[in-house]
């Protein structure tokens, strides 16, 4: 999944988005409000952290000018600002969650968590597909009893594919949400990444769960036996 951080403090930034590349998340920083409406403009973000005291845009105006637009898209407030008052200010005006500062980073990746899979028809944290289950909050995978050992980039492309296997989804797509934005779109590193965790599947028991739709893309997709 990838992350806008906005957030003018350059190292709590830096730390924030050290602890979820750590966790697998791709991350963008912006740390004025001007930026981050050009990055949210030019990236297709699965979800934002935004801070509210911003320099050149303050992050209430950020929010109102992308719900204009966009009543959808994933926001979360991490502010300084902690009455009672700002938190009802930014929830009326369209975040969808608001943490307030100082924080504890788990707290933070959980409530990440809970907004990327608020519109997922799974149960809570877990997301499945004939053998191959994902538990989103441990961020491990299982082929029936077997757990699967896969790197950061691997789960999250398993965990991306499996919240949208109604749909072939594009090479770029998947680019798009599980690198940052500076990776060589023509590098060799995601059909590596792609080919190193269908070989990890199909060694799992998960064998052909990855298909490639020539010219379209990929999808997760149990054999019907396995679904009969």
């Amino acid at each position: 999944m990838k992350l806008l951080l906005v957030e003018d403090e350059k190292l709590l930034s830096k730390n924030i988005a050290k602890g979820l590349t750590l966790l697998g998340y791709a991350v963008d920083c912006a740390y004025d409000g001007e930026e981050a409406l050009a990055l949210y403009g030019l990236n297709d973000y699965d979800l934002m952290i935004l801070d509210l005291n911003l320099p050149k845009l303050d992050g209430m105006e950020v929010l109102r000018l992308i719900r204009e637009k966009n009543a959808d898209f994933r926001i979360l407030i991490l502010s300084a600002r902690n009455t009672l008052e700002d938190k009802i200010s930014g929830l009326d005006e369209g975040s969808n969650d608001y943490l307030t500062k100082p924080f504890e980073f788990r707290e933070l990746e959980a409530r990440i968590r809970g907004l990327l899979r608020r519109n997922f028809t799974t149960s809570p944290t877990e997301l499945r597909c004939g053998l191959l289950r994902i538990d989103t909050a441990a961020r491990q995978v299982w082929c029936g009893e077997k757990s699967v050992v896969l790197t950061r980039k691997e789960y999250t492309l398993l965990e991306y594919m499996l919240t949208h296997t109604d749909r072939v989804i594009s090479a770029e797509e998947l680019i798009e949400h599980a690198w940052d934005s500076e990776i060589d779109p023509f590098s060799n590193s995601f059909r590596f990444h792609i080919h190193s965790l269908r070989k990890k599947l199909d060694g799992a028991g998960a064998k052909d769960y990855i298909i490639t739709q020539r010219g379209q893309g990929y999808r997760v997709q149990a054999p019907r036996e396995e679904l009969s």
